[in-house]
């Protein structure tokens, strides 16, 4: 792996983790399928923006189109969508700690569909598993909105799906193009959700502002762009490593930013989610 591979994947990283801290600002201050929906907008509008200038097309095969289309609603709707509802009522180190299922969630999928796994990404999958449950038993105990965890915990396996659904479905040379359409597809759906149920009572603070800027501009599509060019680059699996950085880095944001309280509890889970999400990856890398 090269230095500049290296970077894109530690910031990769630090801007998907700081996602949760943003969305539990935003949501704060308006409504979470709303502020989504307009975000996805500004989002797929620049990034096909972007392309079009580097002369990329939104050329695709069948397969493509409804891998993307698939990616669109089981990410952008029903994951980042109950990512942000369920934002309104849990902490947001919460929230990226379920989130740091994702790898082991696809690990463990490939498995039962004939991926072979060896004893080190076994024990890994077993370990980061343990770690999420121990933190969130505790963060239960300790008077966590049910709901919301329970919106969180389906929001990831939508992602996990969506994940398992666009393996090997390579779009090429139109990144970009592709991350902007898929975008599209995601505020096409959530915009007409929003309308259909939620009250558009904005309160126009500069922490929202700021905080719906953020989460435009850097997780939105700086990072998205980021990803789709660091897989090109170095490989799904090798590209995955970067997210054994996730947990870490969401809970210290929030604790920064937030100024959540950790335990004891939430930070031992935390290295062993760590260390369950590595071993996975550096076994599948081997």
């Amino acid at each position: 792996m090269d230095f500049r591979a290296l970077m894109m994947g530690c910031g990769f990283a630090l801007m998907w983790s700081s996602a949760f801290t943003s969305a539990k600002v935003a949501v704060a201050y308006a409504p979470p399928f709303a502020i989504l929906g307009v975000r996805f907008l500004i989002s797929g509008l620049l990034a096909v923006g972007i392309a079009w200038a580097m002369g990329q097309r939104a050329r695709l095969s069948r397969r493509q189109w409804a891998a993307l289309a698939a990616f669109g609603v089981l990410q952008n709707v029903i994951y980042l969508g109950g990512n942000f509802y369920a934002a309104q009522v849990i902490d947001a180190s919460l929230a990226v700690i379920i989130a740091s299922l994702l790898p082991l969630l696809v690990a463990g999928a490939n498995a039962l569909r004939g991926e072979r796994l060896g004893a080190m990404a076994t024990l890994g999958l077993f370990a980061g598993l343990a770690g999420v449950l121990l933190i969130m038993g505790a963060r239960l105990d300790g008077g966590a909105d049910v709901t919301g965890v329970l919106i969180i915990v389906c929001a990831v396996l939508a992602l996990t799906l969506a994940t398992l659904l666009v393996q090997g479905a390579s779009s090429g040379d139109n990144v970009i193009m592709v991350v902007g359409l898929q975008m599209l597809v995601g505020s096409t759906v959530l915009l007409p959700l929003s309308l259909a149920t939620e009250s558009w009572i904005i309160d126009w603070q500069w922490q929202l502002i700021v905080a719906f800027t953020y989460t435009t501009l850097v997780p939105g599509l700086l990072a998205t762009i980021t990803w789709f060019m660091l897989v090109n680059r170095i490989g799904a699996t090798r590209a995955a490593t970067f997210h054994f950085l996730n947990p870490f880095l969401g809970v210290a944001i929030a604790s920064f930013i937030l100024g959540e309280a950790l335990g004891l509890t939430d930070m031992l889970g935390v290295v062993v989610i760590m260390a369950g999400i590595l071993a996975v990856q550096l076994s599948r890398r081997a």
